[in-house]
Protein backbone atom coordinates (compact mmCIF):
# COMPACT_ATOMS: atom_id res chain seq x y z
CA UNK A 1 0.00 0.00 0.00
CA UNK A 2 1.37 3.26 -0.78
CA UNK A 3 1.75 5.24 2.20
CA UNK A 4 2.49 9.41 2.47
CA UNK A 5 3.96 11.02 5.54
CA UNK A 6 1.60 12.61 8.19
CA UNK A 7 1.00 16.24 7.65
CA UNK A 8 -0.43 18.93 10.05
CA UNK A 9 -4.07 19.52 10.07
CA UNK A 10 -5.03 21.94 8.47
CA UNK A 11 -6.34 25.07 10.62
CA UNK A 12 -9.92 26.23 10.43
CA UNK A 13 -10.31 28.80 7.55
CA UNK A 14 -11.52 31.61 10.49
CA UNK A 15 -8.63 30.74 12.30
CA UNK A 16 -6.42 32.29 9.41
CA UNK A 17 -6.53 36.13 8.80
CA UNK A 18 -7.28 36.65 5.16
CA UNK A 19 -4.57 38.64 3.37
CA UNK A 20 -5.04 41.64 2.39
CA UNK A 21 -2.34 42.59 0.04
CA UNK A 22 -2.48 41.49 -3.59
CA UNK A 23 -0.19 38.89 -2.84
CA UNK A 24 1.29 37.06 0.61
CA UNK A 25 4.42 35.56 1.55
CA UNK A 26 4.10 31.49 1.23
CA UNK A 27 4.51 29.87 4.39
CA UNK A 28 6.55 26.85 5.26
CA UNK A 29 4.93 24.48 2.81
CA UNK A 30 4.62 21.29 5.63
CA UNK A 31 2.24 23.57 8.07
CA UNK A 32 0.67 26.17 5.78
CA UNK A 33 -0.49 27.06 2.86
CA UNK A 34 0.84 28.75 -0.01
CA UNK A 35 -0.58 32.29 0.07
CA UNK A 36 -4.57 32.89 -1.89
CA UNK A 37 -3.57 36.24 -4.29
CA UNK A 38 -6.29 38.24 -4.47
CA UNK A 39 -7.37 40.54 -7.17
CA UNK A 40 -6.65 44.42 -6.88
CA UNK A 41 -9.02 45.67 -9.09
CA UNK A 42 -11.89 44.70 -10.79
CA UNK A 43 -11.53 41.77 -13.28
CA UNK A 44 -11.12 42.50 -17.02
CA UNK A 45 -13.96 41.13 -18.84
CA UNK A 46 -13.00 37.79 -20.29
CA UNK A 47 -10.88 37.31 -23.74
CA UNK A 48 -12.91 34.94 -26.12
CA UNK A 49 -11.68 31.29 -26.38
CA UNK A 50 -12.10 28.35 -28.69
CA UNK A 51 -11.91 25.18 -27.33
CA UNK A 52 -10.78 22.26 -30.37
CA UNK A 53 -10.88 19.38 -27.96
CA UNK A 54 -14.41 19.61 -26.60
CA UNK A 55 -16.85 18.71 -28.53
CA UNK A 56 -20.29 20.49 -27.25
CA UNK A 57 -22.15 23.73 -27.74
CA UNK A 58 -22.40 23.97 -23.81
CA UNK A 59 -20.90 26.54 -21.62
CA UNK A 60 -17.77 24.92 -20.49
CA UNK A 61 -15.82 25.70 -17.01
CA UNK A 62 -12.47 25.05 -16.08
CA UNK A 63 -11.79 25.08 -12.01
CA UNK A 64 -8.02 25.19 -11.59
CA UNK A 65 -6.90 24.12 -7.74
CA UNK A 66 -3.64 26.39 -7.01
CA UNK A 67 -0.93 26.03 -5.06
CA UNK A 68 -1.02 22.09 -5.19
CA UNK A 69 1.61 19.98 -2.82
CA UNK A 70 1.31 20.93 0.61
CA UNK A 71 -2.69 20.37 1.65
CA UNK A 72 -2.94 16.66 0.03
CA UNK A 73 -5.19 15.42 2.02
CA UNK A 74 -7.98 18.26 0.71
CA UNK A 75 -6.20 18.05 -2.98
CA UNK A 76 -6.94 13.85 -2.68
CA UNK A 77 -11.37 15.74 -2.20
CA UNK A 78 -10.77 17.41 -5.32
CA UNK A 79 -9.35 14.37 -7.64
CA UNK A 80 -12.25 12.39 -5.80
CA UNK A 81 -14.80 14.58 -7.17
CA UNK A 82 -16.51 13.47 -10.39
CA UNK A 83 -15.82 15.95 -12.85
CA UNK A 84 -13.02 17.67 -14.96
CA UNK A 85 -10.69 19.71 -12.85
CA UNK A 86 -6.77 20.58 -13.36
CA UNK A 87 -4.88 20.81 -10.25
CA UNK A 88 -1.57 23.00 -10.70
CA UNK A 89 1.60 22.15 -8.54
CA UNK A 90 3.68 24.49 -7.06
CA UNK A 91 7.72 22.65 -7.42
CA UNK A 92 10.29 21.20 -4.86
CA UNK A 93 7.26 21.57 -1.77
CA UNK A 94 6.37 18.22 0.24
CA UNK A 95 3.65 16.64 -1.92
CA UNK A 96 4.86 17.73 -5.61
CA UNK A 97 5.28 14.80 -7.27
CA UNK A 98 2.68 12.49 -5.15
CA UNK A 99 -0.22 14.45 -5.62
CA UNK A 100 1.04 15.46 -9.20
CA UNK A 101 1.08 11.66 -10.32
CA UNK A 102 -2.13 10.84 -8.18
CA UNK A 103 -3.79 13.96 -10.63
CA UNK A 104 -2.70 12.35 -13.79
CA UNK A 105 -3.56 8.76 -12.61
CA UNK A 106 -7.45 10.41 -11.40
CA UNK A 107 -7.89 11.91 -15.59
CA UNK A 108 -7.38 15.49 -14.05
CA UNK A 109 -5.21 18.07 -15.03
CA UNK A 110 -1.97 18.72 -14.26
CA UNK A 111 0.08 22.13 -14.60
CA UNK A 112 3.27 23.53 -13.18
CA UNK A 113 2.23 26.78 -10.67
CA UNK A 114 5.46 28.74 -11.57
CA UNK A 115 6.32 31.06 -8.43
CA UNK A 116 6.65 34.57 -9.35
CA UNK A 117 8.10 37.50 -7.81
CA UNK A 118 5.76 39.96 -6.04
CA UNK A 119 5.06 43.92 -5.98
CA UNK A 120 5.32 43.23 -1.94
CA UNK A 121 8.42 42.03 -1.94
CA UNK A 122 7.38 38.68 -0.07
CA UNK A 123 8.25 35.48 -1.31
CA UNK A 124 6.25 33.25 -3.37
CA UNK A 125 8.50 30.14 -2.42
CA UNK A 126 10.82 27.88 -3.37
CA UNK A 127 11.31 28.18 -7.26
CA UNK A 128 10.71 31.45 -7.98
CA UNK A 129 11.06 34.00 -10.60
CA UNK A 130 12.28 37.16 -10.04
CA UNK A 131 13.10 40.18 -12.37
CA UNK A 132 16.11 40.51 -10.74
CA UNK A 133 17.52 37.24 -12.80
CA UNK A 134 19.50 37.39 -16.26
CA UNK A 135 17.92 35.79 -19.14
CA UNK A 136 19.58 32.86 -18.74
CA UNK A 137 18.73 32.40 -15.05
CA UNK A 138 14.88 32.59 -15.76
CA UNK A 139 15.44 29.92 -18.11
CA UNK A 140 17.58 27.62 -16.33
CA UNK A 141 14.92 28.16 -13.31
CA UNK A 142 11.96 27.66 -15.14
CA UNK A 143 13.35 24.50 -16.50
CA UNK A 144 14.34 23.63 -13.48
CA UNK A 145 10.72 23.73 -11.97
CA UNK A 146 9.06 22.13 -14.63
CA UNK A 147 11.40 19.18 -14.16
CA UNK A 148 9.79 19.58 -10.85
CA UNK A 149 6.05 18.44 -12.46
CA UNK A 150 7.16 16.58 -15.59
CA UNK A 151 3.49 15.63 -15.93
CA UNK A 152 2.13 19.08 -16.41
CA UNK A 153 0.56 20.15 -19.76
CA UNK A 154 0.86 24.03 -18.63
CA UNK A 155 1.77 26.34 -16.33
CA UNK A 156 0.36 28.97 -14.59
CA UNK A 157 2.03 32.21 -12.69
CA UNK A 158 2.02 31.59 -8.39
CA UNK A 159 1.81 34.84 -6.90
CA UNK A 160 3.79 37.13 -9.88
CA UNK A 161 1.78 40.73 -9.55
CA UNK A 162 5.82 42.18 -10.53
CA UNK A 163 6.99 39.03 -12.55
CA UNK A 164 4.00 38.59 -15.12
CA UNK A 165 4.20 42.28 -15.51
CA UNK A 166 7.77 42.25 -16.51
CA UNK A 167 7.65 42.24 -20.51
CA UNK A 168 11.35 40.78 -20.59
CA UNK A 169 10.44 38.24 -17.58
CA UNK A 170 7.37 36.78 -19.50
CA UNK A 171 9.35 36.67 -22.90
CA UNK A 172 11.68 34.38 -21.32
CA UNK A 173 9.64 32.43 -19.23
CA UNK A 174 7.15 31.63 -22.30
CA UNK A 175 10.27 31.10 -24.32
CA UNK A 176 11.03 28.12 -22.33
CA UNK A 177 7.29 26.67 -23.01
CA UNK A 178 7.63 27.71 -26.89
CA UNK A 179 10.97 25.56 -26.60
CA UNK A 180 9.45 22.31 -24.98
CA UNK A 181 6.11 22.90 -27.95
CA UNK A 182 3.76 20.95 -26.20
CA UNK A 183 2.48 23.30 -22.42
CA UNK A 184 0.01 26.27 -22.44
CA UNK A 185 0.24 28.95 -19.99
CA UNK A 186 -2.70 30.02 -18.51
CA UNK A 187 -2.21 34.26 -16.50
CA UNK A 188 -3.36 33.90 -13.22
CA UNK A 189 -4.03 37.68 -13.37
CA UNK A 190 -2.51 38.32 -10.19
CA UNK A 191 -2.23 42.04 -11.40
CA UNK A 192 -4.02 44.17 -13.64
CA UNK A 193 -0.97 45.04 -15.40
CA UNK A 194 0.16 41.25 -16.19
CA UNK A 195 1.59 41.08 -19.34
CA UNK A 196 1.68 36.98 -19.45
CA UNK A 197 -1.18 36.58 -21.70
CA UNK A 198 -0.81 38.40 -24.59
CA UNK A 199 3.29 37.55 -24.53
CA UNK A 200 2.26 33.56 -25.22
CA UNK A 201 -0.12 34.93 -27.56
CA UNK A 202 2.29 36.78 -29.79
CA UNK A 203 4.76 33.80 -29.22
CA UNK A 204 2.55 31.42 -30.51
CA UNK A 205 1.98 29.36 -27.05
CA UNK A 206 -1.83 28.55 -26.19
CA UNK A 207 -2.90 30.56 -23.66
CA UNK A 208 -6.29 31.65 -21.68
CA UNK A 209 -6.67 33.87 -18.58
CA UNK A 210 -8.22 33.52 -15.33
CA UNK A 211 -11.76 34.89 -14.94
CA UNK A 212 -12.44 34.51 -11.28
CA UNK A 213 -10.97 33.86 -8.18
CA UNK A 214 -13.30 31.44 -6.11
CA UNK A 215 -11.91 32.28 -2.53
CA UNK A 216 -10.49 35.16 -1.52
CA UNK A 217 -12.26 34.64 1.69
CA UNK A 218 -12.33 31.58 3.46
CA UNK A 219 -16.29 30.97 3.17
CA UNK A 220 -18.59 27.94 1.37
CA UNK A 221 -21.18 30.54 1.09
CA UNK A 222 -18.59 33.32 -0.90
CA UNK A 223 -17.36 30.45 -2.79
CA UNK A 224 -20.69 29.54 -4.18
CA UNK A 225 -21.43 32.96 -4.69
CA UNK A 226 -18.16 33.07 -7.18
CA UNK A 227 -18.82 29.49 -8.66
CA UNK A 228 -22.22 30.98 -9.80
CA UNK A 229 -20.39 33.80 -10.97
CA UNK A 230 -18.14 32.06 -13.42
CA UNK A 231 -20.78 30.00 -14.47
CA UNK A 232 -22.83 33.24 -15.69
CA UNK A 233 -19.60 34.07 -17.47
CA UNK A 234 -19.44 30.66 -19.38
CA UNK A 235 -23.03 31.32 -19.85
CA UNK A 236 -22.43 34.47 -21.90
CA UNK A 237 -18.93 34.37 -23.73
CA UNK A 238 -19.30 30.62 -23.95
CA UNK A 239 -16.19 29.50 -21.31
CA UNK A 240 -14.93 30.65 -18.02
CA UNK A 241 -11.40 29.77 -16.14
CA UNK A 242 -12.08 29.93 -12.35
CA UNK A 243 -8.84 29.11 -9.88
CA UNK A 244 -9.81 28.21 -6.01
CA UNK A 245 -7.10 26.82 -3.66
CA UNK A 246 -6.66 23.59 -1.59
CA UNK A 247 -8.78 25.00 1.05
CA UNK A 248 -11.76 22.84 2.85
CA UNK A 249 -14.60 25.49 2.11
CA UNK A 250 -13.92 25.56 -1.23
CA UNK A 251 -13.63 21.78 -1.74
CA UNK A 252 -17.06 21.69 -0.12
CA UNK A 253 -18.32 24.56 -1.88
CA UNK A 254 -17.18 22.94 -5.55
CA UNK A 255 -18.70 19.69 -4.17
CA UNK A 256 -21.78 21.36 -3.15
CA UNK A 257 -22.29 23.29 -6.66
CA UNK A 258 -21.71 20.13 -9.19
CA UNK A 259 -24.87 19.21 -9.56
CA UNK A 260 -26.61 22.92 -9.77
CA UNK A 261 -24.31 23.90 -12.13
CA UNK A 262 -24.38 20.73 -14.11
CA UNK A 263 -28.23 20.94 -14.50
CA UNK A 264 -27.95 24.90 -15.76
CA UNK A 265 -26.16 23.41 -18.74
CA UNK A 266 -22.51 23.89 -17.66
CA UNK A 267 -19.72 21.35 -18.77
CA UNK A 268 -16.69 21.20 -16.31
CA UNK A 269 -13.25 20.63 -18.79
CA UNK A 270 -9.79 20.78 -18.27
CA UNK A 271 -8.00 24.03 -18.00
CA UNK A 272 -5.84 22.92 -21.53
CA UNK A 273 -9.45 22.67 -23.11
CA UNK A 274 -9.86 26.50 -22.87
CA UNK A 275 -6.78 27.82 -24.07
CA UNK A 276 -6.99 29.26 -27.09
CA UNK A 277 -4.15 28.72 -30.17
CA UNK A 278 -3.86 25.33 -29.48
CA UNK A 279 -1.91 23.73 -32.69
Amino acid sequence: MHRVATIPVQPAATETPLPVETESASPAPSTTPAAIPTATDTTPPPLPRVSPGVQSGAPRLALIVDDCGQWIDTERGFLALDVPLTLSVLPDVHYTATIAREASDAGKGVMLHLPMETLSGLDPGPGKVTTEMSDAQIDAQVEVDLSQVPLARGVNNHEGSKGSADPRVMRDVIGVLAKHGDLFFVDSRTSSASVGEQTAHAAGVPTAARDVFLDNQASVAYTEAQLRAAAEIAKRTGSAIAIGHPRPTTLAAVRALIPELQAAGIQFVLAQDLVSGKP
